[in-house]
C-alpha cells in the first residue's frame, strides 16, 4: 500500500482487505476485510503488520461477526462497538407515506451535503464521512443512493444507500437532519429502499444499528425489520 491518502486494496498471506482513512482520519485504518473466506490468526497478524508499515497509527475493523472476530481480538484488538443486525423477508410491503418532501436520486455533486448531514445526525465515532460514503456508495454491485429536500429548497434533509449483491438487499445508510426528524421521513426512506430492494430481485434486506440506538431500532421494527439472533462487532486497536 503506497500510501495514506486514499484507500487501498491490502494484500497479505491468506487473505485481502480495503484500507482507507477511518472516518477521514488520515493516521486511522479502516479496515475493510474479504468476506469470502475466514481469517485465521496468521492471517491478521500479516494484514496488521502491513498497515502499521503503512503509517498508521491504529484500525478500526468493519462490522464482524463473533467468528470472524477471534483471529482480531486475539491479535489484541477490543471491542469499539456492539450492533444488533435486523432482517426484514420483502413481504407486505407499505406504499410510501407521504411527508411533503421531494425524494430522488443521490449525485456526485451532493455528497459534500450529505456528509455534513451526516455529521449533525450521528455521534462522532459513527460518522461516515467522504471515505465511508464512497465505501457504502461501493460496497455492493447494484446500489440506490436517494436524497430528500423541502419544495423548492435545494438543501438536503436526508438520504439513504442502499446496495443489493445478487438476492442479498443492504439498508447501507440512513440519516436525517435532526430538525427534521418526526416527520415520517425516515419511514419514507426505508420504504422506499425495501421496495427498491425486491423490485430488482432482492429477496431480505439487512440493516445493523448500534445497540443503544432505540429510535432507529424502533423505526426498523415498525417498517417490518426482525432483530436477527447474533449481532456484529466494529473492533479496534491501536499501537
Amino acid at each position: 500500500m503506497a500510501s495514506r491518502t486514499g484507500e487501498r486494496t491490502l494484500r497479505f498471506a491468506g487473505g485481502w482487505a480495503r484500507v482507507g482513512p477511518w472516518h477521514d482520519q488520515p493516521d486511522v485504518a479502516h479496515v475493510v476485510v474479504a468476506t469470502d473466506h475466514r481469517l485465521n490468526v496468521s492471517a491478521v497478524h500479516d494484514c496488521v503488520a502491513r498497515v502499521r508499515a503503512a503509517g498508521y497509527r491504529a484500525a478500526v475493523t468493519s462490522p464482524l461477526t463473533a467468528a470472524a472476530a477471534v483471529p482480531f481480538l486475539a491479535e489484541g484488538f477490543e471491542s469499539r462497538e456492539q450492533l444488533h443486525v435486523l432482517e426484514h423477508p420483502l413481504a407486505d410491503l407499505e406504499r410510501p407515506p407521504s411527508t411533503g418532501l421531494e425524494l430522488g436520486r443521490g449525485w456526485r455533486r451532493d455528497r459534500a451535503a450529505v456528509v455534513a448531514l451526516d455529521r449533525r445526525a450521528f455521534p462522532p465515532d459513527w460518522q461516515l464521512g467522504q471515505s465511508g460514503l464512497r465505501e457504502a456508495l461501493r460496497a455492493t454491485p447494484s446500489v440506490r443512493f436517494r436524497v430528500a429536500h423541502r419544495p423548492g429548497d435545494p438543501g438536503i434533509v436526508a438520504f439513504a444507500v442502499t446496495g443489493r449483491a445478487g438476492r442479498q438487499g443492504y439498508l447501507q445508510r440512513l440519516a436525517v437532519d435532526p430538525d427534521a426528524r418526526r416527520g415520517g421521513l425516515g419511514r419514507a426512506l426505508v420504504v422506499d429502499a425495501l421496495r427498491w430492494v425486491r423490485r430488482s430481485g432482492g429477496r431480505s434486506c439487512l440493516v445493523n444499528t448500534q445497540t443503544d440506538n432505540q429510535d432507529a431500532l424502533a423505526l426498523y421494527e415498525a417498517c417490518g425489520f426482525r432483530r436477527l439472533p447474533s449481532g456484529l462487532g466494529v473492533l479496534g486497536c491501536a499501537w
